[in-house]
């Protein structure tokens, strides 16, 4: 069978690879149907994330359950299910806390596709193990397309960590998203925020087209380098680097909430502790807790009118998913016909 291979920055590639097999009466065996190609896979493919050559890659999947195993109460073949990008048990003391990224069953941050430990492949492959099928699948709502919600299997649900809990601690409060790096990622906490009722919601940014593509889901776009009209209750640091880090800080409210959804790669980022004292503010940084966050990212699709799909998406038949990892658009998907 084939999988994704990252070979250097600028080229990734079909390889050969060992078809998997049940090794567990808890796991899986997906078909991957959509395959879709989230922002920290642009960081691996433009070399501004390390990853090594030869590892597979690509995370974000939905796909068709071909076999379990004789443990399995909750999934069965030929379900349409949506797969987590990290692995986790669902019994540890973390996952149980719903701390799923940080599962503590597996070796730290074991993940589908980011070069991590664990050996547990890619989603960007013709057939994909699952360890832990009952914990980790998540059942794709009935009539659901999987084209247009392969948003939510990873990228949407790491964006609703960042607005959603916040304004149902502050319900109605002021937003601001400051774009960039995790260029998708900021696009869907602008538009999960207005879904969910913000008061206003400001998409800040140096690119014109990530600007527009937040103003199609309501949030009103600003452009960067300037002055922010205001201070916000929640801010979202989607940029990812030091100096825009600093400008959200700075514009956050008294005990406003800051959470950083991309990665500052640097050994160490200056932030001003000083002011932040005084104000109170909450920073938050980290993976998301993507398994934890894929139903109430699900029930906002339903219930708030939320739609992955909004944001426009290159879409390549599967065979052709080297050339979506490499295309320039903001947003690619790789779907079986």
């Amino acid at each position: 069978m084939r999988q994704l291979v990252f070979v250097r920055p600028g080229l990734v590639e079909w390889r050969d690879a060992a078809v998997p097999v049940l090794t567990s009466d808890h796991a899986a065996l997906i078909r991957p149907l959509v395959l879709g190609r989230c922002d920290l896979d642009v960081g691996f493919v433009r070399g501004l994330a390390p990853m090594a050559s030869g590892e597979p890659i690509g995370h974000e999947m939905i796909g068709e359950v071909v076999d379990v195993g004789d443990g399995v109460r909750h999934i069965r073949p030929g379900q349409r299910v949506i797969v987590p990008s990290q692995i986790s048990c669902g019994d540890c003391r973390n996952c149980r806390r719903g701390f799923t990224g940080r599962c503590q069953s597996v070796p730290f941050a074991a993940s589908f596709g980011m070069g991590r430990p664990g050996n547990y492949g890619c989603a960007a492959a013709d057939l994909v193990a699952v360890p832990f099928a009952d914990a980790m699948l998540v059942p794709l709502p009935q009539g659901a397309d999987p084209i247009a919600m392969i948003g939510a299997a990873d990228m949407a649900a790491d964006s609703w960590r960042a607005v959603a809990p916040q304004l149902a601690e502050r319900p109605g409060a002021t937003v601001l998203v400051v774009g960039g790096l995790a260029s998708v990622i900021g696009i869907y906490a602008a538009g999960l925020a207005v879904a969910l009722g913000a008061g206003r919601v400001d998409y800040a940014d140096s690119d014109p087209a990530r600007r527009a593509q937040a103003a199609a889901y309501g949030a009103t776009p600003l452009a960067l380098p300037g002055d922010l009209p205001m201070l916000y209750e929640i801010v979202v640091d989607a940029c990812g680097t030091p100096d825009t880090l600093i400008q959200a800080i700075r514009a956050i409210e008294p005990e406003g909430v800051l959470t950083s959804v991309t990665i500052h790669l640097g050994e160490t980022t200056p932030v001003p502790m000083l002011e932040m004292y005084h104000k109170g503010i909450t920073l938050r940084t980290g993976r998301a807790n993507v398994r934890t966050n894929i139903p109430p990212t699900l029930d906002c699709c339903h219930a708030h009118g939320f739609r992955p799909d909004l944001i426009e998406t290159r879409l390549y038949g599967f065979d052709d998913a080297p050339a979506a990892w490499m295309d320039d658009a903001l947003r690619t998907a790789a779907a079986r016909d």
